[in-house]
């Protein structure tokens, strides 16, 4: 499973890769971005299969990079992984297209409940 991990920041994206490698999905190519801009681009390249991406970033933020990829035609299982606990930021999440929200910090049974049934 190709999973590409979106977040302006460096040890956070260390943080979900290791808890992804934990989660029990099995064989995890990781791939990674520091915004939505360059999310976008490393989505034609490297083809993911799941996309975790932050909320808050620079030049585009998650929604908008969401958003972004749904209007283009693309359907990647996509969730957010993020600080916002506002209710209005999960729907706006899940009305954009998103699969599910993860608020941080996230412990290994939340991580795990979401991905159940994504292993292939």
């Amino acid at each position: 499973m190709k999973v590409l991990i979106v977040d302006d920041s460096k040890v956070m994206r260390m943080i979900v890769a290791r808890a992804l490698r934990q989660s029990g999905m099995g064989n995890i190519e990781i791939g990674e971005a520091e915004d939505g801009v360059e999310a976008l681009a490393s989505v034609a390249s490297f083809e993911p299969d799941l996309i975790l991406s932050d909320w808050n970033m620079p030049q585009m933020n998650g929604v908008e990079f969401l958003t972004n990829l749904r209007a283009s035609g693309n359907m990647t299982r996509f969730g957010f992984i993020t600080s916002e606990t506002h209710p209005t930021i999960m729907e706006q999440a899940l009305g954009a297209g998103a699969d599910f929200l993860l608020t941080k910090p996230f412990n290994a049974e939340q991580f795990e409940q979401a991905f159940a049934g994504l292993a292939s």
